[in-house]
C-alpha cells in the first residue's frame, strides 16, 4: 500500500502548482475609467510599468490601457490574436495593481486574467485561425537603421515625468530602450503616425511593426545588432474613434527628421518602413491561436 500512497501524493504535489497558478489574484487592484485625452491632440500608448523584473516588482501601474492591452498580456498573445466588440480597443483604464511578493511573470499573467474575469465579468473562448504573416526582411537599398547609442545594459525607456519631451528634429526624448507611439492629426483630422524607438532588436522591431499592422511580423532580416530609429507614417485607426471636436486643429503633422527620407503623404506603414529604414515585409501565410472574447463589461466593478 505504501507504493500507492507515495503515488498519490506524487500525483497531488503535480497538481498544487497548476491550482496555485489557477487561482493567482492581485493583492489589491484599482481599475478605472481613463480620463479624457490630452487637449493637444497627442495621445500616448505605453506598456504597463513594474512588476516581475523591473525596479518596482511589487506593484503595477498601467495608464490609458485599452481591454485589448491587457487581454494580450494576460495570455501573452499580440493584438492580431485578439478577436471581441469594437469597444475594447477605444475604451481606456487605469491599473493599479499590487503584487504579492516573489510573483512570477507567468503567475502575473494569470492574475490579470482573473481580474479580467472579477472586475469586467469576461468569458473568452480559444479558436485556431489562419493569418496573412510578414516577413521582415532587408530591402534591396539595404538597412538604414542607426547603431543605438545605448549601453548593452540599458534600462527599459521610463519618462521621468509625464509623456515624452520632443527634442530639436522633432522625434521624442528617450532615456532608455524601447519605442514609442505618436498619433498627430492634421487640421483636416487627417492621423500622421511616428514610431520613435531607441535600442531595439530585429525581433523587437518585427513585434512593434506587427502591433501596428495587426498580424504577425516575424524576422527574417540577420541584423543581430540593436537600432534607433524615427519612422514617420499614416496609421489605420480603423476602428478608433476620430479625435473629439477641437483636438485636431491646432496639431500639425509631425516634422520630418529628415526632408530627403521622409514619407510622402498617405505613405502605409510598409512603404514607409522600405523608403526610410531599407526594410522590406514580404507576406506569407500561418495558422495561430486567438483568443475571442464572448462577454465583457465596459464598466468595471468598483474598486
Amino acid at each position: 500500500m505504501r507504493p500507492l500512497i507515495l503515488t498519490v501524493g506524487l500525483i497531488f504535489s503535480a497538481l498544487a502548482p497548476a491550482q496555485v497558478l489557477d487561482n493567482a489574484t492581485f493583492e489589491v487592484a484599482s481599475v478605472k475609467r481613463s480620463p479624457p485625452p490630452d487637449p493637444n491632440g497627442r495621445v500616448f500608448f505605453g506598456p504597463p510599468r513594474g512588476g516581475p523584473g523591473t525596479r518596482d516588482p511589487e506593484q503595477i501601474t498601467w495608464t490609458n490601457a485599452a481591454l485589448r492591452n491587457i487581454l494580450m498580456t494576460a495570455f501573452d498573445v499580440q493584438t492580431f490574436q485578439v478577436a471581441g466588440p469594437d469597444w475594447i480597443s477605444p475604451e481606456r483604464y487605469d491599473i493599479i495593481a499590487k503584487v504579492p511578493v516573489g510573483a512570477t511573470k507567468q503567475q502575473v499573467n494569470v492574475m490579470w486574467q482573473n481580474l479580467l474575469k472579477e472586475r469586467f465579468g469576461l468569458l473568452v473562448h480559444h479558436e485556431s485561425k489562419a493569418f496573412t504573416v510578414d516577413e521582415l526582411t532587408i530591402a534591396k537599398s539595404g538597412p538604414k537603421l542607426k547603431v543605438t547609442d545605448l549601453p548593452a545594459d540599458a534600462e527599459p525607456f521610463t519618462p521621468s515625468a509625464g509623456p515624452p519631451k520632443p527634442a530639436k528634429n522633432g522625434a521624442l526624448e528617450m532615456n532608455g530602450s524601447g519605442a514609442i507611439i505618436t498619433i498627430f492629426f492634421s487640421p483636416s483630422g487627417t492621423p500622421e503616425g511616428r514610431m520613435t524607438a531607441k535600442g531595439l532588436s530585429a525581433s523587437e522591431i518585427a513585434l512593434r511593426l506587427g502591433q501596428q499592422l495587426r498580424h504577425p511580423v516575424i524576422d527574417k532580416t540577420g541584423l543581430t545588432g540593436k537600432y534607433d530609429f524615427s519612422l514617420e507614417y499614416t496609421p489605420d485607426l480603423t476602428g478608433v474613434p476620430p479625435p473629439p471636436p477641437g483636438l485636431a486643429g491646432p496639431n500639425p503633422p509631425p516634422t520630418p527628421i529628415d526632408i530627403s527620407s521622409a514619407s510622402a503623404p498617405g505613405s502605409t506603414l510598409a512603404s514607409a518602413l522600405e523608403k526610410q529604414l531599407g526594410l522590406k515585409l514580404v507576406s506569407t501565410k500561418a495558422k495561430l491561436d486567438v483568443i475571442v472574447v464572448d462577454r465583457a463589461e465596459k464598466t468595471p466593478t468598483e474598486n
